[in-house]
């Protein structure tokens, strides 16, 4: 696997875990998602599907904490 430029949300508490963070591959169009907590597990999704999740993700209402 290339070597992958993670970035983090804006939104990000700059603190350490619960930061999703993204990358893209180059060569091709994949965009690989992982939680900074487990950053050995990621996502590798096309663009389109990332754009679904977002939107998903966008369009219901949060759930309730664990913590």
């Amino acid at each position: 696997m290339p070597h992958l430029v993670w970035q983090k949300s804006s939104f990000s508490t700059g603190g350490e875990g619960e930061c999703v963070e993204l990358a893209a591959a180059a060569p091709g169009p994949h965009i690989h998602l992982r939680e900074s907590d487990h950053p050995d597990r990621m996502a590798t999704l096309p663009p389109h599907t990332l754009a679904a999740l977002l939107h998903a993700v966008k369009s219901h209402p949060p759930l309730p904490s664990s913590k």
